[in-house]
């Protein structure tokens, strides 16, 4: 039995501490977060375009829209990690490709010992290597598109209410090729620090500086991620 899902767990929860019971599948409650912006700002055509989706629940800051039957975009350039992906949330649509800042054919993709530390950075890759926190199992070829295009096939050319970005050291590069004279989302989650296992790394200053430029503001800060949302 899943007691975090179980709803007689809920209600008597409900019932003891006077309160309803939230069920957060992010790592650190992002979800929950994005949930209260989303009530805030009144948002009923929620959408969202989520890159680097990983596990399909776990560690997940978009499951928690999919069960509400919100419906989006799932970008996962690992064939054995996209196959789960989709077979999880049909209602999504599921993509086995990465994003690229200009027109691509593919590029190799670095296959970690933990799904979660995957990257199309080289650099990323080596240095978790060389620090102990991750081993490289394979690289493998991706196709690659830009976000640009995604949103206009699958998004009928209007901006996804919510964007998350968690692409392990390519956040910012995908950032600086977002259309966002184009596209202006509500809401963006991005991880904003480097992967360690003492969480000793500094934010990427370079993400708050983008985001300041389009007309974006911090709203919360989990370490992990920071979600920002619209000044306009």
């Amino acid at each position: 039995m899943n007691i975090i899902n179980n709803s007689f767990f809920k209600r008597v929860y409900q019932k003891v501490f006077g309160i309803p019971y939230i069920v957060s599948y992010a790592q650190t409650g992002e979800d929950i977060l994005i949930d209260f912006i989303r009530g805030a700002k009144k948002l009923k055509d929620f959408t969202y375009l989520d890159i680097g989706a990983n596990n399909p629940v776990k560690i997940n800051n978009t499951y928690m829209f999919y069960e509400k039957g919100f419906k989006g975009v799932c970008i996962e350039p690992d064939p054995a990690v996209y196959a789960v992906l989709k077979k999880k949330r049909p209602n999504d649509t599921c993509l086995n490709i990465g994003i690229a800042s200009k027109a691509s054919s593919e590029a190799d993709f670095y296959v970690m010992n933990h799904p979660g530390l995957n990257t199309f950075s080289k650099e990323e890759a080596e240095t978790l290597v060389n620090n102990g926190q991750g081993k490289i199992m394979q690289v493998i070829k991706v196709p690659l598109i830009t976000v640009e295009e995604v949103i206009d096939k699958h998004f009928n050319g209007k901006a996804p209410v919510f964007v998350n970005i968690d692409v392990e050291g390519l956040d910012e590069e995908i950032l600086r090729s977002f259309p966002f004279n184009k596209y202006k989302p509500s809401i963006f989650c991005i991880e904003t620090v480097e992967y360690t296992d003492d969480a000793s790394s500094e934010k990427r200053q370079g993400i708050f500086d983008i985001m300041k430029q389009n007309g974006y503001k911090p709203f919360a800060d989990t370490y992990i991620n920071t979600i920002f949302i619209s000044n306009i």
